[in-house]
């Protein structure tokens, strides 16, 4: 038996060699999966909500951004505190298993202790438990962002999303990146539902008629729901058009508010809209709609610990890559909300046991591809993550593989918000390649492009992303570059934003007449030709062998 002294002795050097102070069995000690799903129940009804998983199956580990501006009148509002701001709003601990989840501080080595996050078998668990505890009062919404961005959502075209999800057995869903399957698919898995795909606010411009069904009226608890869905109202503008000709996409606030009318003539005692505009857009939206008692949020994947209020109207932000599942329970009496209880559970892979149903689902789907999506490509030895309003270390491997496989002077990446992150000494596998570009537009361009052209570009995606009406902004992050550098003011109009562009390469400024050799990926013209992406940054990290990308300054914020 070991002694006390021992112990202390032993406690101590493991102390010493371990992140933070704490081994990842110390750590995990400290949570269980009952601590995780304990809640005092409350009223008549329990929204549980997940959104933007992302096509990932498994956990993953997924670092929160640094950086994540709000302009106008949301400057300085939640979800734009980010780091010990966001901690200290909410009174988190440092170092704790929340901070972790919710903030980016220390986030590497909180990693090495609480483990990666997600998995749909782990959120099987807990939809599970709280169905049993909760019985017919739970309805369960998923936001949308499910079908795509993993290898077998893109090669399966969303068939292994969608047979995992039927599983969970949903009440209802929106969508977005599930539009870049195309018309036909879309409407092919639809019809594979047992559910509805709701989205008020997409149009068949063909028929002159809605593309979907708008709202689906539910009773739970015995009272009368209206679950009201909304599609990102910018996908033809974000994602190709072409793939979806004739489907037209808005915020439509005139439908909304005549869905909403309806739903309360029709008897709903609780209206809850289930969307992907966006956290900025959503508020918005609830001062200006009355009636909406609960906006279920998603698109800009912001991960809040508790619901802001707007006038009546709750919004519940649930994060991505289903790193949370949010439960609200509401009092419901007299057709208003009388009281609400909310958590946002944080899926801690070692901790919530795997589902056994959806574990042998994911495992049959991964089966046949899992030896490849194995394979190590390489290592890095700096933490890769995406998620910020600028350029994240793994888009900036990504714009280094352009430069360096496309020969190219500039390099542009999408800011997108989806993709996993990696630890420093983690090996770089296919699937942690695929995890950052699967999608089903990935050609690699090369193309000349002059200086005046590029600024206009820039302006246009800062616009889309700093322009202080909401509703004017059309998500996702800042556009990221390689091989330039330049300065951008965000309190500035549009179109006056951008200056200081200078080429890397020569450490001269960017002449608006001269043509570059720009490089990208991700268009949303039809035709694009070159490489897919996924080739490009497997054949510069195979040559690279290890990669070590540090957070580069070549962005300039003003005006913050």
């Amino acid at each position: 038996m070991i002694s006390r002294r021992d112990f202390i002795q032993l406690a101590a050097a493991t102390a010493a060699i371990l992140p933070a102070g704490w081994s990842r069995a110390l750590a995990q000690q400290k949570l269980t999966q009952a601590d995780l799903l304990r809640f005092e129940q409350l009223g008549n009804v329990t929204l549980v909500h997940v959104t933007d998983i992302h096509g990932q199956l498994r956990p993953v580990y997924f670092r929160e951004p640094s950086i994540n501006l709000g302009t106008g009148d949301v400057k300085g509002l939640v979800p734009h505190i980010t780091g010990k701001a966001l901690l200290d709003h909410y009174k988190i601990p440092q170092g704790s298993a929340e901070a972790y989840a919710l903030a980016y501080p220390d986030f590497a080595a909180l990693a090495k202790s609480y483990g990666r996050l997600g998995g749909l078998d782990r959120i099987a668990t807990i939809v599970k438990a709280i169905r049993a505890e909760r019985g017919d009062r739970t309805v369960f919404l998923d936001g949308g962002d499910t079908w795509q961005n993993s290898f077998t959502s893109l090669t399966t075209k969303g068939q292994d999303m969608v047979d995992c999800m039927a599983l969970l057995k949903p009440d209802a869903m929106t969508g977005h990146w599930e539009f870049t399957l195309g018309t036909d698919r879309v409407k092919e898995l639809i019809g594979q539902l047992e559910f509805p795909f709701l989205a008020q606010n997409v149009r068949d411009t063909e028929w002159d008629e809605p593309a979907f069904e708008a709202m689906r009226m539910i009773e739970r608890g015995g009272v009368k729901i209206a679950v009201i869905g909304q599609a990102l109202p910018y996908t033809a503008v974000a994602n190709p058009r072409w793939m979806i000709p004739n489907w037209s996409f808005g915020i439509r606030e005139n439908d909304l508010r005549a869905n909403v009318e309806k739903a309360r003539k029709d008897g709903a005692q609780l209206v809850v809209l289930l969307s992907h505009n966006g956290f900025d857009v959503d508020r918005k939206l609830a001062s200006r709609v009355s009636g909406i008692d609960v906006i279920l949020t998603g698109h800009t994947h912001d991960a809040l610990p508790a619901v802001v209020k707007v006038g009546k109207t709750l919004l519940v932000a649930s994060g991505s890559h289903g790193k949370f599942v949010s439960r609200l329970d509401l009092d419901v009496r007299d057709g208003e909300v009388k009281g609400h209880r909310f958590r946002l559970i944080p899926v801690f892979s070692d901790v919530i046991a795997p589902d056994a149903e959806m574990a042998t689902k994911i495992d049959t789907i991964r089966k046949p591809h899992e030896k490849m999506l194995g394979e190590t490509i390489g290592r890095t030895e700096t933490t890769l993550y995406r998620r910020g309003n600028f350029n994240g270390t793994l888009d900036d491997v990504i714009c280094d593989a352009l430069l360096s496989e496309r020969d190219a002077e500039i390099a542009l990446s999408p800011g997108f918000r989806w993709g996993a992150s990696l630890l420093p000494g983690q090996d770089i596998t296919r699937e942690d390649i695929y995890n950052a570009t699967a999608i089903t537009y990935p050609n690699a361009y090369r193309m000349t492009m002059n200086g005046a052209r590029l600024k206009d570009i820039l302006e246009d995606v800062a616009d889309n992303l700093f322009h202080p009406d909401p509703y004017y902004q059309q998500g996702g992050d800042m556009v990221r570059v390689g091989g330039l550098s330049y300065t951008i003011d965000v309190g500035k109009p549009g179109g006056q934003r951008i200056s200081d562009m200078t080429l890397l390469r020569t450490g001269k400024p960017l002449e608006p007449a001269r043509d570059y050799t720009i490089t990208g990926w991700a268009s949303v013209n039809e035709g694009t030709e070159g490489p897919p992406i996924w080739d490009v940054v497997t054949n510069y990290i195979t040559k690279k062998k290890v990669v070590a990308p540090k957070e580069l300054q070549n962005v300039r914020v003003m005006g913050v």
